[in-house]
C-alpha cells in the first residue's frame, strides 16, 4: 500500500493493511524522514536545559548545538519546576529516602510522603484527607480509575475533545460522545441512558488541552443531577491558572464541593509528575485496592516532595498567578490585534489557528527560526482542518519574551498569510 507522504498524518501509519508490525515501522520511519527533509520535524526535539521561558534545545535550525529559544511548549504555568523552595524540598527527600519507592504500593511501595501528598491534594480541593488516590502519572489517573469503575454495565458520556486517557480508560465499558461543551448533545445522551445503564458518568476536561476554553461546568453539573449520572472532570490544565485561589475552572464556577470525581495531574502547575484521583473516600479505598495501574506498579519517587512543596506555593505566593493572568491577556490581545484566529481560549493554553496542516508546519518551522520554540498540532490530535500552533503561557514570561513572538508571527503573516484579516 503506497501512502501520499505529503498528506499523511500519524495516524495513517497506526494499521496499515497487509502489514505486519515491522513492515508498519519501516513505511512510518521512511515518513519520519520525509518531515526532517522538509523541514517539518518538530517533535521529540532534544532540550538541554530545564523548561522555562528559556530553554537551550537542538533543532534542525541550531546547526548540531543548541541554541536558545523563547519557548512556549511548557505546561509549567507557574514557572514552579525552577522555583528554589521546590527544588529544595525535592533534594531534602532525595537525600532523606532515596532515588526511588521499590515497590508497589500495596506491598511496601507507600511511604510516608505519598501518605502526605495524598491528604494535601484532598484537601487543597476542601475534601477529607482520605479522599485521594495518586498514581504514577496523570495518564493513568484517567485510565486506570476509570477502567476499575466503569464496566459492561455502565456507560461513560464523554466531552469529544477529551484527552487520550479517558478514551482508553472506556474500552472496557459503553461509550457515548456528545458535541464539545454542547449542552443539547449532552441532554440528548442523557435522557436515552437514564434507565438503560447501571453506572452513567459524564466525563469532560475544565479546561480544553488544545483550544483553551472552559467547559460550562454549572450546567453539566444540573444536567448529571437531574438524569442521575455522576460527574467527573479532569482539570489537569485550570489548576493554579483560573479560580480566584488557583482552585481552576470548579473554583471559577463555584461547583468545587459539587463534582464527584476530580483528577488532574502533578506535571503541569504542581511542576512534577503523577496524577491523582479525588473521590468519596469509600471509593478512594475501593481504587487503592482494585486499580490494577495503582497497584501493579511502582509508585511515585520521594521526587513528588517537590509537588507538596508546590500545592503550597499556590496559596503561599500568589502573585505568580497574577503574573501569568497579566500574560495572558497581553499576549492574547496582541495576537488578535495581529488578525490571528485565538479561537475561544479562556486559559494560559493559546492557540493560533491556521488551518492548513502544510502551513502550520512551515509555521512552526520559521518561528524556530526566529527564535520562537512552539508546537505545530495536526491531525489526528485536532480535526484536518483545525491545525494550529499551540502555545503555554507561564508566569515566568517577560515581556520581552511576548513581544519577540508576537514579532515573528507578524513577519511569517507577511510570508504565508496566516491572520484571519
Amino acid at each position: 500500500m503506497n501512502i501520499d507522504f505529503t498528506k499523511a498524518s500519524f495516524r495513517d501509519f497506526e494499521n496499515i493493511p497487509g502489514l505486519d508490525a515491522i513492515a508498519r515501522a519501516e513505511v512510518f520511519y521512511d515518513f519520519l524522514g520525509f518531515m526532517k527533509n522538509s523541514g517539518h520535524m518538530n517533535y521529540r526535539l532534544v532540550n538541554q536545559s530545564g523548561c522555562g521561558p528559556e530553554m537551550d534545545v537542538l533543532t534542525p535550525q541550531s546547526g548540531g548545538s543548541p541554541g536558545r529559544y523563547v519557548s512556549f511548549v511548557s505546561n509549567d504555568y507557574l514557572g514552579f519546576t525552577q522555583h528554589p523552595l521546590v527544588k529544595k524540598a525535592v533534594i531534602g527527600a532525595i537525600e532523606n529516602y532515596g532515588t526511588g519507592a521499590g515497590a508497589s504500593p500495596l506491598i511496601g511501595g507507600h511511604f510516608s510522603f505519598h501518605q502526605q501528598l495524598e491528604e494535601k491534594i484532598a484537601a487543597f480541593f476542601g475534601r477529607s484527607t482520605d479522599s485521594a488516590v495518586i498514581y504514577t502519572t496523570g495518564y493513568t489517573a484517567n485510565s486506570a480509575s476509570l477502567q476499575s469503575l466503569l464496566l459492561k454495565e455502565d456507560i461513560a458520556i464523554v466531552d469529544t475533545a477529551v484527552h487520550a486517557s479517558v478514551y482508553e480508560g472506556c474500552l472496557l465499558t459503553n461509550r457515548k460522545s456528545f458535541l464539545h461543551n454542547d449542552i443539547e448533545s449532552l441532554e440528548r445522551i442523557l435522557k436515552d441512558a437514564q434507565s438503560r445503564y447501571r453506572t452513567k458518568m459524564v466525563i469532560i476536561d475544565g479546561v480544553y488541552s488544545q483550544d483553551g476554553d472552559i467547559a460550562p461546568l454549572d450546567k453539566i453539573r444540573e444536567l448529571t443531577r437531574r438524569y442521575g449520572a455522576y460527574l467527573m472532570v479532569d482539570d489537569a490544565h485550570g489548576i493554579g491558572v483560573l479560580g480566584k485561589t488557583g482552585r481552576g475552572a470548579m473554583e471559577l464556577y463555584g461547583i468545587m464541593d459539587q463534582v464527584d470525581f476530580i483528577t488532574g495531574t502533578f506535571s503541569k502547575t504542581f511542576a512534577g509528575l503523577g496524577g491523582y484521583v479525588i473521590a468519596p473516600p469509600k471509593v478512594a479505598a475501593f481504587l487503592k485496592f482494585q486499580s490494577r495501574q495503582h497497584i501493579f506498579s511502582a509508585t511515585s519517587t520521594p521526587a513528588v516532595a517537590g509537588v507538596i512543596k508546590a500545592i503550597e506555593l499556590i496559596d503561599q505566593e500568589p502573585h505568580w498567578r497574577a503574573k501569568l493572568a497579566e500574560n495572558i491577556a497581553y499576549f492574547k490581545n496582541g495576537l488578535i490585534s495581529l488578525g490571528m484566529d485565538v479561537g475561544s481560549t479562556q486559559s494560559a493554553i493559546i492557540p493560533v489557528k491556521i488551518g492548513n496542516p502544510h502551513k502550520t508546519s512551515d509555521t512552526g518551522t520559521m518561528l524556530l527560526k526566529a527564535g520562537i520554540y512552539t508546537n505545530p498540532i495536526l491531525y489526528p490530535a485536532v480535526a484536518k482542518k483545525n491545525a494550529r500552533i499551540r502555545m503555554s503561557l507561564m508566569a515566568t514570561h517577560t515581556r520581552e519574551h511576548l513581544d519577540k513572538a508576537l514579532n515573528a508571527f507578524e513577519d511569517i503573516d507577511k510570508v504565508l498569510k496566516i491572520s484571519i484579516n
